[in-house]
């Protein structure tokens, strides 16, 4: 049999396995890489709060100062205080269903805060820290779950496109909108346009994904791949789909990958920062792997306690995105006390501001679905409106709607 590579070892990792006959060092060693952040995770800012100098990457966070990173420390606590906030709804019955980014808080806004204004962002539906960044109002983000739109914002305006809930079917319309970008002539230059796309590492089994990277790769498309790797696809982990790090699929269809550290926001942003520098000046795509945890459920539908262990959990929890940023400022005298509890104090009046609109949410009219489906509407539309709110007239008390 031709001695066929099975993977392409990394420099020093000795030969690689042939075709189908992986050694058991080799399956280890690949299952492993997917689970644990390895040699490979770019980091800036440890668990424990500690400054990493990195030659690469430095010097797209020389502007954070200590009053930046206090800047980035006060989005990462206000919007996990909304996450916590929404949640806290839904069980009590004000909104359908929520989706928790509780512990990406790093990934989305280190990413976020990376974007400029020409630039736009594709999310699926956790990227509600992203949304802050991006100028969007959570109230108009809370709409989606409670179920009275399919959210309102202008998304040219905020540079950020409405929620996608098909798995992996945002990265079609990212590619799309990025090789739109290229045959505008939007990039070359440093005042070029980009685009972002997120996903996370279940949807990497998905084909709209795989098909993104093809056309995202055939046309130079100025597109930053952006998976929260966050450990379980729902109740399948990551080494259930993927032998090799996730960010490593992206040799296959010829653009470069990179694994960064997904709870820390000055690796987010930098290596963010960078990828997107190399999509402006045309030399997109890059995926970036953004090795973090889930440290809640998949949705307020889900329960994982039911396949996944507490311990592991609690391993991540020493991992915290916030409390990183708050140990490094303090120690280096960046931020005092009076600066946390100010910041505590006003993620808790923003939350209150949510929950107060929420609960008070008015409810669009019955005709409010057939708005701004056209441009201009047409008879078709016309006489399926007619028709519905005929039928709706039909039910008791209709007429208080």
């Amino acid at each position: 049999m031709p001695s066929e590579h099975w993977t392409h070892p990394e420099p020093g990792d000795g030969p690689a396995a042939v075709a189908a006959q992986p050694s058991p060092e080799q399956v280890i060693a690949g299952l492993r890489a997917t689970s644990e952040g390895g040699a490979e995770l770019t980091q800036l800012l440890t668990p424990e709060g500690e400054r990493v100098s990195s030659p690469q990457f430095d010097r797209y966070v020389d502007d954070i100062d200590a009053e930046a990173l206090k800047g980035l420390y006060r989005d990462m606590v206000l919007v996990r205080r909304a996450d916590r906030e929404a949640n806290a709804m839904q069980r009590q019955g004000q909104l359908g269903i929520w989706v928790p980014l509780l512990g990406q808080e790093a990934a989305q806004i280190g990413s976020g805060r990376a974007l400029r204004k020409g630039d736009m962002a594709f999310p699926s539906y956790r990227e509600h820290g992203v949304a802050y960044t991006r100028g969007v109002d959570l109230k108009e983000v809370l709409g989606i779950f409670r179920c009275t739109d399919h959210g309102g914002w202008d998304y040219k305006a905020h540079g950020f496109h409405p929620y996608t809930i098909v798995i992996g079917n945002q990265v079609l319309n990212a590619a799309g909108y990025a090789m739109g970008q290229k045959f505008e002539g939007k990039v070359g230059d440093d005042d070029s346009e980009a685009t972002i796309c997120y996903f996370g590492d279940g949807a990497t089994s998905q084909g709209d994904v795989h098909e993104g990277f093809v056309w995202a790769a055939v046309y130079d498309a100025p597109l930053v791949f952006f998976c929260q790797n966050n450990q379980w696809a729902i109740s399948e982990p990551t080494e259930r789909q993927s032998r090799l790090p996730l960010y490593q699929r992206a040799r296959g269809y010829g653009f470069p990958g990179i694994r960064v550290d997904g709870n820390d926001v000055l690796a987010c942003l930098a290596v963010s920062r960078w990828a997107l520098e190399e999509c402006r000046h045309g030399n997109g795509p890059v995926l970036i792997e953004a090795f973090t945890y889930r440290m809640d459920a998949h949705t307020t539908t889900d329960d994982p306690t039911r396949y996944r262990l507490s311990d592991e959990l609690e391993e991540w929890k020493l991992k915290d995105p916030i409390e990183r940023v708050r140990a490094y400022l303090a120690r280096g005298g960046g931020a005092d006390q009076a600066f946390f509890d100010q910041v505590q104090a006003d993620s808790d009046a923003f939350a209150a501001e949510l929950r107060e609109y929420c609960f008070n949410m008015p409810e669009p009219p019955p005709d409010r679905i057939f708005s701004n489906v056209y441009a201009e509407s047409t008879p078709l539309l016309d006489a399926q409106r007619e028709e519905f709110l005929s039928y709706m007239d039909g039910f008791v008390g209709a007429g208080e709607h």
